[in-house]
Parts: C-alpha cells; structure tokens; sequence
C-alpha cells in the first residue's frame, strides 16, 4: 500500500495501524507529486490519500488520486480526509465504474476495526463512502445558483455587468458591508473557498452566465 498523508503524526500512525494488521507499505509519502511518483513506480495494491496536501495544500492529493485512476484504472483509493471536495470526489467515485474507492471523513472513522474493514474492503474492489459525503454530493446536483436569495442573485447579475461594489451598493441602495456580505454569500453557496483556482469573482460570474 501507499500512504499519503502530510502530517508527520498522522502519517505514522496509518503505517503502524496498516501494519499491525499485516500490510505492507511500500511508500508513505507527504506531497502529491510523491504520491504520482510512488504509485508509478511501485503500482500499490491500494492507496490512501488525504486532499489537502503540498505544493499548493488545496485539493493536490484528491487531484492525483483521479489522475492516478485515469493512469491505472484498476487503482483502488480511499480517500481519507477531514472535509468533502465535491468536484473531485465526484470524479473520483465516478471512475472506474465506482469500483474499488472509498471516501472517508476522519473525524467520523470511530474505531480501528471499521477503518481496517473499509480499507480491505477497496483494496477487494468494493465502493466504501461515509453518508456525509453522499449527502453533500446529492446537493451538489442540484443547480447551485437555486440557493442563492432574490438579493444575491440582484447582486450576482450586477457582477455579470462588471459593476463594482460600491456601484451596486448605491444600485441596491445598499451598505458596502452588505454589498461585501451578499458576495461572500454568493461565492459560500456556488462552492467557492478561498482556495479555489481562478478569480472567485470571475467564477461567479460564470456560473451565472451559464443559466
């Protein structure tokens, strides 16, 4: 198996739970091009991978597991993580047909047993995915600009237009505060963190020019 995983502690602690239990890592590494390289030249029975690893510690480690998929389709990979990636994990659990992924949050991975069962479960090809993150995923279908409020969505079409805020402001007849608040409110419910590549406003404006 390959481990991959960039916190030193949570690292080991995998390496000596898989170990206990008999399997044998072949890499433990803690970057995503580690973990590209690692499976290339060792081709693991199994990998598990964290999402937020170096270079850019936004969603590397996911991004490499479906790379890795499309490489080596028979690939298994659990993804092993504090939050959902919606994007990615879509993808990942799309390929291959959903055979041999799992997608498991860490806080909710209660006992070493489940852990070792989910694990022997991908490693035989079986799909294995916490209900949190197939309850975001169901949401994620839905057109997210549906849950943005008739302001926002003033708000959003006046970004369309390149208006800035302090125009919209006094369009809405409304606080800078407010206008700001509006925005964050936008970028929150058509799934734009911080960390995502591009302009968030940009994206925003795309998305609305999509409907």
């Amino acid at each position: 198996m390959v481990v991959a995983e960039d916190s030193s502690l949570l690292r080991e602690g995998l390496v000596g739970i898989l170990s206990r239990f008999g399997h044998e890592i072949i890499a433990a590494v803690a970057d995503a091009d580690a973990v590209v390289k690692a499976v290339h030249s060792d081709q693991p029975d199994l990998l598990i991978t964290d999402v937020r690893m170096p270079p850019h510690h936004s969603d590397d480690g996911l991004r490499a597991a479906v790379k890795l998929r499309d490489a080596f389709p028979g690939l298994p990979v659990l993804v092993l993580s504090q939050y959902v990636e919606q994007s990615y994990a879509a993808k990942l659990l799309d390929s291959g047909d959903g055979a041999g992924v799992g997608y498991l949050l860490k806080d909710r991975v209660g006992a070493v047993t489940d852990f070792m069962s989910a694990v022997e479960q991908v490693a035989a090809g079986e799909t294995v995915v916490d209900p949190d993150v197939v309850r975001q995923l169901i949401r994620r279908r839905q057109d997210p600009r549906d849950r943005l409020s008739p302001r926002e969505q003033e708000v959003l079409a006046l970004m369309a237009e390149g208006r800035s805020n302090p125009y919209i402001g006094a369009k809405l007849h409304i606080s800078d505060a407010a206008v700001n608040k509006h925005i964050g409110g936008i970028f929150n419910k058509l799934e734009l963190p911080v960390a995502t590549e591009g302009h968030r406003r940009v994206l925003a404006v795309l998305a609305y020019l999509r409907g």
